[in-house]
């Protein structure tokens, strides 16, 4: 028989075997590593303090007080005497209409008084002396009669004529169209030379006073009762309607530099919206705020006079999506929180319930930290 052959790739199949026994050998049985040691975490120590609440809510401005100029009586606009867009006082002339035939019927109704009051001196005369006369039956006491009656007419006359000549008056004074109110003038709407009328539809300007001016608001009715609720339950003290103070805010974020106050809370809730109309005034001494811009209000509601404040870090949300939190306990295993929060103030949560002063949140090392785990602090304490 012939001599029996090796593969000629058998030494490089022992070799691979040893490979495999010699991997084998440092598998389970050979040496292993270091066990590893509790997690490490990052927490933060809660404290009870005051809170300040507050409410961001879009707004509009609108003024305090608007006014439309319109003429008293007929005639020719014989003069503008303000410039448009000029801050105007109470009173003062804004239009001259031509006064000359109130004028005349002024010097008129005075004319006619002047004559009535020397009738009644001669009827009153005559009746005295008719009165005297007929006491010796002198005269009849027919005319005595009619001579009183003639006195109490011409006494009646003057009393009408005075009551023409206050009305002439008045007439004549609303020649001079003044401003009803203090504040800025609108544009003009006539010239002079322009026939107006007497109590026209087309207001000749608008007078709008800016300072103060209104800030109107919409809240949601369920977080008024809210407020009201905390505030009656003694979470939540410094409220109180129209004590309430507010800040604004303009379109691009910058605040207004003056505080506000809430003026009116309407008593009824929009059907359509839910919600209730908030009213409040701030100071507007360098007109800065105008009517109809847009702002954001920033009401102050209250203090939460024990608040706890969590970083938003440290809460997350469970398949339900209620917030829970984890802590460090005494013992330095972890626990888990179901959280009630109310509202987040800058990048932290207000929380109502499932915290307490004391508790040691934790804000790092949320994956490697289980419920009923050892872990190390190794953050802030």
């Amino acid at each position: 028989m012939p001599p029996f052959h090796r593969p000629a790739n058998f030494a490089v199949c022992l070799l691979a075997l040893g490979g495999l026994l010699a991997l084998e050998a440092c598998g389970p049985h050979g040496p292993s590593g270091p066990p590893q040691g509790p997690a490490v975490v990052s927490v933060v120590t809660l404290q009870a303090a005051p809170v300040e609440l507050t409410t961001e809510l879009p707004g509009r401005t609108s003024p305090f007080e608007v006014s439309d100029v319109r003429p008293q009586v007929g005639g020719i606009i014989t003069a503008r005497l303000f410039k448009e867009g000029d801050d105007v006082k109470a009173g003062q002339v804004l239009y001259q209409i031509d006064p000359a035939p109130y004028r005349a019927a002024f010097d008129q109704a005075q004319a006619q008084l002047a004559n009535a009051q020397a009738n009644v001196a001669t009827t009153k005369v005559k009746a005295e002396r008719y009165g005297d006369l007929v006491k010796i039956n002198a005269v009849s006491k027919q005319d005595y009669d009619d001579a009183e009656a003639a006195y109490k007419q011409a006494a009646a006359t003057v009393l009408q004529q005075r009551a023409a000549l206050e009305a002439a008056r008045i007439n004549l004074g609303y020649t001079r169209v003044t401003a009803p109110i203090s504040g800025r003038s609108g544009l003009s709407t006539v010239t002079r030379g322009a026939l107006v009328t007497t109590s026209q539809t087309a207001a000749l300007t608008t007078v709008t006073q800016l300072d103060p001016i209104y800030v109107d608001l919409t809240q949601s009715a369920a977080e008024v009762l809210k407020l009201r609720q905390e505030m009656e339950a003694g979470k939540v003290s410094g409220g109180g309607g129209a004590a309430l103070a507010v800040r604004l805010k303009f379109e691009d974020g910058t605040p207004y530099p003056l505080e506000g106050r809430m003026q009116f809370t309407d008593v009824t809730v929009d059907q359509s919206t839910g919600a209730v109309t908030l009213r409040a005034v701030f100071p507007n001494p360098r007109k800065l705020l105008l009517p109809g811009l847009y702002v954001r209000a920033v009401i102050v509601e209250g203090v939460d006079q024990n608040g706890i404040l969590a970083p938003q870090q440290g809460v997350s949300r469970n398949e339900k999506g209620q917030p829970t939190a984890l802590v460090v306990d005494p013992t330095g295993h972890v626990q888990a929180r179901i959280l009630t929060v109310s509202r987040s103030i800058g990048d932290k949560w207000l929380v109502t319930s499932g915290l307490q002063a004391g508790d040691r949140l934790i804000v790092e090392g949320l994956q490697s930290a289980k419920p009923g785990a050892a872990v190390k602090v190794g953050g802030p304490g």
